[in-house]
């Protein structure tokens, strides 16, 4: 099975990511699911609509295709507190002073098609924000690779005093 499709509902007709329950990265070389109760946190999105500007012609002016989420994630009853702080924090460029996260999509013609850009790219967002990233674990270099880098530094301040006229064998 390709691991960047969602699996096709009873009727034959493949569900929208957000509609699946699950959210799949290919992007990451891995599958990586991370299961969310994404019809609860829909419910709780809020969406704004505006003028867009990019295609449409002269339609452009009379529709509001832009499409502006709105959402508090620490009134979120979806994620337990510790999610809550891991999501801010991830996303803490993204949330304003109220703590309101705001995305937008305008890249389509579609009001429609912009909400469910801007609800996809919110889901993935979350994703990637509840999950856990390694602890570091700090290394040393091997002791060949710092005798070789002494000796190319021994080599290259020789051949510098050898131009300044000095001369290295003093």
């Amino acid at each position: 099975m390709d691991t960047s499709t969602v699996l096709p509902s009873p009727n034959k007709r493949p569900l929208p990511d957000h509609r699946a329950g699950f959210l799949i990265f290919p992007e990451h070389g891995q599958l990586c699911n991370i299961l969310l109760n994404t019809e609860a946190l829909i419910r709780e999105l809020q969406f704004r609509t505006s003028r867009s500007s990019g295609p449409g012609g002269q339609h452009v002016n009379r529709t509001e295709s832009r499409v502006e989420l709105l959402w508090h994630p620490a009134g979120s009853d979806v994620f337990n507190d510790r999610e809550k702080v891991r999501i801010q924090k991830h996303l803490a460029n993204r949330i304003d002073g109220e703590g309101i996260l705001h995305l937008t999509a305008s890249e389509e013609r579609s009001q429609l098609r912009n909400k469910e850009l801007v609800i996809q790219r919110f889901l993935k967002l979350i994703a990637r924000a509840l999950v856990p990233q390694k602890k570091r674990i700090p290394t040393k270099p091997g002791k060949a690779t710092v005798e070789k880098r002494l000796a190319l530094k021994k080599k290259r301040s020789l051949r510098k005093q050898q131009r300044s006229g000095r001369g290295g064998d003093e």
